[in-house]
């Protein structure tokens, strides 16, 4: 009785802390929604989120880890001890903003920080704990967390837990559920592929041409016909980024982007393979040369069931049924992924409402992430994982 005594406690605490902030975390999330910024340009969210943590006190590293819209700021009780990290994602979709919803995971993240370590300096701990929030830009397709990774943000070897959420429709969500703690997502390949051929003019001379853009129309039926030949859960999916000027002048160069998805990194290298021999066999046809830029593998994520107890039965005390674990993987594929490969990690989603199929990535889904029922569930989400960020450096199961 002791111990839920102490844990009502603490949860309560970690409510209040919280709900202090609410005018300020609903300003932040209005903020970071209405100035939507892609990849590694996420320049507004950068400073908005940063300056919110100075003006509370956090000295904050900008600029953190070599990547110029990644911030860190960190509370601890003492020297070392078990490191929880909140990852913050900001970054949103060209064309649409921000629908997958990532300000609602920076709100989400921002106020589970917020919540944990204020309760920390009220309960003064004498136990060397330490939290941790990390700005993660880039997930929409540039693997920032990838980056991060590269440069050491995962390397303490104290680190207990990286915790995050993301908000998703509710009509995805199984009936009876608002959320799902455990929710697989399978890995994704990504790159671009360019060909180089040499321009000539479509009437005049199109025989001293040799045709990239045939390179680029070859290489996406060849692989429209490998999709037959995959597996359920695998996707290869791509657009034409660049394809020419005119239409009378033979294009010398085409660039296209492509994501292979396949259940594990493993298998979607040996998916990347088949793939690359449709590019190169595109390349061969047409006599264009072919290279590949930017390669990332954004792994499978890899489901912590003790985190997700934890994170289900705080939200049972919030009032919402979760999902303990999703039965099959989602095909689709997130950094996070990565991360939890290197650490502990947790990845649940939360529903927010929508009309009925609307997904993510979609123009509607951006125009529900920015409604006040939306932020409500976020900020549902960022108390259960304050809690559970408590409830892994105060008993350090991972």
């Amino acid at each position: 009785m002791t111990d839920l005594l102490a844990l009502e406690n603490v949860r309560q605490q970690v409510i209040a802390a919280i709900d202090h902030e609410t005018s300020a975390l609903r300003e932040l999330n209005r903020d970071i929604h209405s100035h939507p910024e892609t990849a590694y340009e996420e320049v507004y969210a950068h400073e908005r989120l940063s300056g919110f943590l100075e003006d509370r006190g956090f000295s904050v590293t900008r600029h953190a880890y070599g990547l110029d819209t990644s911030f860190e700021a960190e509370f601890a009780t003492g020297e070392g001890g078990p490191l929880v990290i909140f990852c913050a994602e900001y970054d949103a979709l060209p064309g649409i903003g921000h629908g997958c919803g990532h300000n609602l995971i920076a709100t989400s993240s921002m106020a589970a920080f917020l919540g944990l370590t204020q309760t920390l300096r009220q309960l003064n701990l004498t136990t060397p704990v330490r939290v941790r929030i990390l700005g993660t830009p880039a997930e929409e397709g540039g693997g920032g967390k990838i980056k991060l990774i590269e440069a050491g943000a995962f390397k303490d070897p104290e680190i207990v837990a990286a915790i995050m959420a993301h908000p998703t429709s509710i009509h995805g969500i199984p009936d009876g559920y608002t959320g799902i703690a455990g929710f697989p997502m399978i890995a994704s390949s990504k790159l671009r592929v360019e060909y180089r051929g040499q321009g000539a003019h479509a009437g005049g001379d199109p025989w001293n041409g040799r045709n990239a853009l045939d390179a680029a129309v070859g290489a996406y039926n060849n692989i429209s016909m490998l999709r037959q030949q995959i597996q359920p859960d695998e996707r290869i999916h791509g657009v034409i980024e660049v394809g020419g000027v005119a239409p009378n002048v033979i294009p010398d160069y085409t660039r296209m982007n492509w994501n292979v998805r396949s259940a594990t990194a493993a298998s979607a290298e040996k998916l990347l393979s088949r793939a690359k021999a449709c590019f190169e066999a595109a390349a061969l046809a047409t006599g264009c040369e072919v290279e590949y830029i930017m390669p990332l593998c954004y792994k499978d994520v890899v489901i912590n069931d003790t985190f997700c107890e934890f994170y289900t039965s705080e939200m049972e005390a919030l009032g919402r049924n979760v999902l303990l674990r999703n039965p099959t993987a989602a095909t689709v594929s997130t950094d996070m992924g990565n991360v939890s490969h290197e650490v502990p990690g947790f990845h649940g989603v939360f529903g927010i409402p929508t009309a009925p199929n609307i997904p993510g990535h979609h123009a509607a889904f951006a125009e529900a992430a920015a409604t006040d029922e939306a932020h409500a569930e976020a900020i549902l989400s960022a108390k259960a994982m304050a809690m559970l960020g408590w409830l892994v450096i105060t008993r350090n199961k991972n």
